[in-house]
């Protein structure tokens, strides 16, 4: 991984207005589809299989007039007047009928209608009108909703009080408020501290910035698509905002390498490699969390997961590809000026030297290992202190009780509320089959007043049957709030009911409307936490232990993380379920979103990782340079606090951002989530983890040699880095040879090969074949090699494998095959550029050279139709070698099979004269060929059986 991105950072380095412009364009084509597809975000919960859900969907079949979305319309007499009262009755009346003439009205209600159910409160000031409108919620219509919210003049003008409510008028807009600039501001100030460059400082925000476009971009266009929720564009905002943090950590390793002297291409290079990786593995985290979020099968949750996930892609894509192409921009202007703080801070970090002045980081973490078994009981003290309002937590899903007091749904949930009780803002309807019934009226009757007849129910309506009489419809007024847990069991206690009523009636029932799916919801996500928690954390400490090669890191880690997200819950059950400091932020207590545990663990885990990473990252790589458990721990502390908590610092702020001003199901998910970063940073990333470490010791990093075997290593300190740097530059010192081989073991080596090769000669290699086709496949980038270093076309050996095999065709002239010529020598045309212009050209040239070098040793052409299986062996060397230049190779490795003598002499010859004088050959021979064999190219012959170079 290490050297992947350290190529992908040198290349982007080198094309950066390139690398630019792409991104441009990208954002200019995903802005198009935004404003060519732009949809809306909608409040949207529905959970497909639930009973409610499936009540629903018949609903709508059965019931085409009560499928669309319901408006109620609450009318309030002056104080000492009543709605029975002739002006205001004539007034209410006259509203109704304005409203049954709106266009988009499917039905409306009257309150004084004998088909109203608890239409007028006892006092008689409260009247409600149902309105059905003929559009779900997602597709009413701006224009149908002004048209209603016009109906109040004439009562308003009459003294009367009248507000609307329903889910149609909630505010599901999405956009940025002072206060999220106020965090944007915040995070540009960090950042400025942090390097104490306003350059420096801008490469986070610019690459931040283009995420948060990228990302609201494909979500606005997604809404057009599929439903997406309020609060997903919120998560996909924040998750490229605090892009910065992964952007941060590049930037800084950058100037620090500035700082010592470091070329600013390597420089840049190499922090991609480094500090690239730890935020690829962290980004890779985060992204498992957040997808996660598809096992908890609901579709909301769903689209905010993937969206989010999305995002998260966006800025890792930035980090690696945009930011080494912008410091290729900026050059050495990035380098902290020599005897700034900066720099003296970044040459203290690379010497470690004692007599350094300790940064603040340094100072905290001393502080820490000197007693850290105290940090550890006061962190775990204080969070499970937390733990206290945590276990009274209460989840439901918001309804107009928790909009904003000002807001017209607010206003007419609480006039219901005072007026009718509380439950009357969330009547349930059950759906009766009245298709076995012959007494239907009857029996309605008596279902009802079953339904009357039970706990917490106000009121029952009579049952209404559909025109075609084979579904009927009651009402239940519950006498306890929508979000209550008696409403709850209430509905549990009617779903109890319906085998009785089924025997007795031959009526199956079904509990539905807003309350009870908002109930089934909530029901559902319960059941889900547990299996998304543990598929979530569970194969996040499996990537942790693929990264730092250790068992406790990953499962301190995942323990630590259970502190943070006790500690969040704490504070948001304080705050908007208990009450403290709610008016601070302008929150109404009540209970929490349902959704709010499963998206805080799928994001702070994320987030708690990534912290993880950065931290620890360092304190490995400090670990396996030095061996010294205790000092890691300071040294890798010591070079990523700053970061970290430049980091947590920033998306600290954006979080807490949208808890003055946002959205009502937003603000106790911004609150958690900053929280649950404070507290995650802070006090355990940066207090409790160096405390574990430090009382682990060397256990910290044991790992079972069993396991290290099973899970592959990412390497991300960078070890295999180094190793490709210094072949790299050991490469570069045989400018000259094609092949250098310094001591290069197979695993089917006796003796290292040690041989060079000039650009357009051939090397022989001699000894058995097992050997020397090992060997031939470990130059070519096939095979691993054993032992050595070696250098292929200027690629180093064993780092450059890939590049090297790319560039270097390994043939066989084996008789097996019986395809022809001709076949074999287009299809690999096909495959490549062809080298000699068209496919056609370039197949003629081939065999015009194999036909050529063969006459040129008395032996006949091969034809397009002739096949392998009937040629000689010189001649299906001349195949092979063409078919190997097809590819555009720059040079060949192809076994010699068991020729000697004049035969391998001949095969030489042939080989020389079929490939390109710029080519370079590798051969293997059973033995040496005559030390007069004739060749127009350099001839290099090496033993693989004894340490000489023959020639």
């Amino acid at each position: 991984m290490a050297t992947l991105l350290y190529r992908l950072g040198r290349w982007a380095y080198s094309r950066p207005w390139r690398v630019v412009v792409a991104w441009l364009v990208l954002v200019a084509a995903v802005a198009a589809a935004a404003l060519t597809l732009g949809g809306k975000t909608q409040e949207s919960y529905a959970i497909p299989g639930t009973e409610s859900q499936r009540a629903i969907d018949k609903l709508d079949a059965v019931f085409p007039q009560t499928a669309g979305a319901s408006v109620q319309v609450v009318a309030q007499a002056p104080e000492g007047a009543s709605v029975e009262d002739d002006r205001y009755r004539s007034v209410i009346e006259t509203m109704s009928g304005e409203l049954e003439s709106v266009d988009g009205v499917e039905a409306v209600s009257s309150p004084y209608s004998d088909y109203a159910v608890d239409a007028i409160s006892d006092d008689g000031r409260v009247a409600i009108i149902q309105v059905t409108l003929s559009a779900n919620s997602e597709d009413v219509s701006q224009r149908t909703l002004d048209d209603v919210l016009a109906t109040a003049e004439p009562a308003r003008d009459a003294g009367m009080t009248v507000e609307f409510g329903g889910q149609v008028f909630q505010d599901t807009s999405f956009g940025i408020t002072i206060t999220e600039a106020f965090g944007v501001l915040f995070a540009a100030v960090v950042l400025i501290i942090a390097f104490g460059s306003l350059l420096a400082a801008g490469f986070p925000l610019l690459g931040a910035l283009l995420g948060v476009g990228l990302s609201i971009g494909a979500i606005t266009a997604l809404a057009s698509v599929v439903t997406v929720g309020s609060s997903a564009p919120a998560r996909a905002h924040d998750r490229p905002r605090g892009g910065h943090r992964l952007l941060l950590f590049i930037v800084s390793r950058h100037r620090n390498q500035l700082a010592t002297g470091m070329d600013p291409r390597e420089s840049a290079a190499s922090a991609i490699a480094t500090a690239g990786s730890a935020v690829v593995f962290a980004g890779l985290t985060v992204i498992i969390a957040l997808l996660g979020l598809l096992v908890v099968g609901i579709p909301f949750l769903s689209v905010m997961g993937v969206a989010a996930a999305g995002a998260v892609l966006v800025s890792v894509l930035v980090a690696v590809t945009l930011v080494p192409a912008l410091l290729g921009l900026a050059g050495r202007r990035l380098a902290p000026k020599e005897g700034s703080r900066a720099a003296r801070r970044a040459l203290a970090a690379s010497s470690d030297s004692p007599d350094a002045k300790p940064s603040f980081g340094t100072r905290w973490v001393r502080l820490v290992l000197k007693a850290p078994i105290v940090a550890v009981i006061l962190v775990v003290g204080l969070l499970g202190a937390l733990l206290i309002p945590a276990l009274q937590l209460q989840l439901s899903l918001p309804d107009n009780g928790s909009q904003p007091k000002a807001s017209t749904q607010r206003q007419a949930y609480d006039l219901v509320a005072d007026a009718f009780g509380p439950g009357r803002n969330g009547p349930l309807i059950v759906l009766v089959d009245i298709t076995q019934t012959t007494d239907v009226l009857d029996d309605l009757e008596s279902i009802r007043q079953r339904l009357q007849d039970l706990d917490d129910v106000s009121a029952v309506g009579p049952g209404t049957p559909n025109p075609s009489v084979d579904t009927a419809i009651l009402q239940v007024i519950p006498k306890s709030a929508p979000d209550s847990p008696t409403t709850t069991a209430l509905v549990q206690k009617i779903r109890s009911l319906a085998p009785s009523i089924e025997d007795e009636f031959g009526t199956p029932i079904a509990v539905t409307g807003t309350t009870a799916v908002m109930i089934d919801i909530s029901s559902t996500l319960g059941r889900a936490l547990i299996p998304f928690a543990a598929i979530v954390v569970g194969l996040s400490i499996l990537l942790l232990m693929m990264v730092f090669r250790s068992l406790f890191v990953p499962i301190k880690a995942a323990l630590g993380f259970l502190l943070s997200v006790i500690g969040s819950f704490g504070v948001v059950v304080a705050v908007f379920q208990l009450g403290i400091g709610a008016d601070l932020i302008g929150a109404e207590p009540g209970p929490i979103l349902s959704f709010l545990p499963i998206l805080l663990i799928a994001v702070l885990f994320g987030l708690a990782m990534d912290y993880e990473v950065f931290l620890v990252s360092g304190m490995r790589e400090a670990y396996v340079h030095t061996g010294d458990a205790r000092r890691s721990i300071e040294l890798g502390f010591s070079h990523a606090a700053r970061v970290v908590t430049a980091a947590a610092l920033i998306m600290f702020f954006v979080f807490f951002a949208f808890v003055p001003e946002g959205a009502g199901v937003i603000k106790p998910i911004a609150l958690a989530l900053a929280a649950g970063v404070a507290f995650d940073a802070f006090l355990v990333r940066m207090t409790l983890v160096p405390a574990a470490m430090a009382l682990a010791g060397r256990a910290a990093w044991y790992f079972p040699r069993w396991l290290a075997k099973a899970l592959p290593n990412v390497d991300i300190e960078g070890e295999s880095l180094g190793e490709h740097r210094s072949g790299l530059e050991w490469a570069r010192g045989h400018d000259g040879a094609a092949v250098t081989a310094d001591r290069l073991e197979t695993p089917a080596s006796t003796v290292p090969l040690s041989v060079e090769v000039p650009v357009g000669g051939t090397a022989v290699l001699v000894g058995p074949v097992g050997e020397r086709r090992a060997m031939l496949a470990t130059l070519s980038g096939r095979l691993p090699a054993a032992g050595g270093r070696a250098q292929v076309l200027g690629l180093p050996l064993p780092s450059d494998a890939t590049a090297v095999a790319r560039r270097i065709a390994l043939v066989d002239a084996s008789p097996e095959g019986g395809s022809p010529v001709g076949d074999l020598l287009g299809e690999r045309l096909a495959l490549s550029r062809p080298p000699f212009g068209s496919r056609r050209k370039s197949a003629a040239v081939i065999l015009d050279r194999i036909g050529s070098a063969l006459e040129a040793e008395g032996l006949p052409r091969v034809g397009e139709s002739d096949r392998m299986t009937g040629l000689l062996p010189e001649q299906r060397i001349a195949v092979a070698l063409g078919l190997g230049m097809a590819s555009g190779v720059e040079a060949a490795a192809l076994d010699l099979g068991e020729l000697e003598g004049r035969h391998l002499e001949r095969a030489l010859r042939v080989a020389d004269a079929v490939v390109l004088p710029s080519m370079s050959l590798l051969l293997g021979a059973p033995a040496e060929p005559h030390p007069e064999t004739r060749s127009g190219r350099p001839l290099v012959v090496a033993s693989l059986s004894r340490k000489a170079v023959l020639s």
